[in-house]
């Protein structure tokens, strides 16, 4: 039986995403089998991360530097902002390589089954951010849920007396998909083909 500094371990590698009971028993057993190579440097990186690693105070992505890399790139569109729901698919657009503007994370979707309503998510800032003079559009880059379409029409009307285009992801994206899952080739597609 394990020890209770064991146990704990795979609890808490039992909340990751994509690791249940089973697969965290086995990260806890590969990392103590390895602890000098495995298990301290991912201690000392998580505790590095923990303490540098900040949400960007103009669109939400990780970083650590303020404001984030992607804000500070001189090179970028500044006309269009692309909305995403969370900084996975912030980076699942940037691995694409088929986007060049600005990104504003909404930190979720609206979900009022679960409590989450317009001022839980980010989009008063992005309204403020939308009524500035270069910006031309606002792209609804959100995962093709029930509560992303929610979340969408929600900031379309939000947006309707400001001087911006809003386009939504078209082409490529399923119904339920979630774009952190989707190749590189789809989301370019998507946004090539926005409407």
């Amino acid at each position: 039986m394990a020890g209770v500094e064991i146990e704990k371990l795979v609890q808490l590698l039992a909340k990751l995403p994509g690791l249940g009971p089973r697969s965290a028993r086995r990260a806890a057993l590969t990392m103590l089998k390895r602890r000098d190579t495995i298990m301290i440097p991912l201690a000392e990186a998580i505790e590095t991360a923990a303490q540098a690693v900040r949400n960007c105070t103009i669109c939400g992505n990780l970083d650590t530097e303020e404001p984030c890399n992607i804000c500070r790139e001189p090179h970028r569109d500044s006309q269009i902002i692309c909305v995403v729901e969370e900084v996975a698919d912030l980076w699942a657009l940037e691995r694409s390589g088929a986007f060049r503007g600005r990104y504003h994370v909404l930190g979720g979707t609206l979900s009022p089954f679960q409590g989450v309503g317009p001022q839980d998510l980010s989009i008063d800032a992005l309204v403020s951010r939308a009524r500035e003079a270069q910006v031309t559009e606002v792209i609804l880059a959100l995962n093709a849920t029930v509560e992303g379409q929610t979340t969408g029409h929600f900031i379309a009307e939000q947006l309707i007396d400001a001087e911006v285009k809003v386009t939504y992801l078209a082409h490529g994206v399923p119904m339920g998909g979630e774009l952190d899952y989707l190749d590189d080739g789809t989301l370019t597609a998507a946004l090539k083909a926005r409407r």
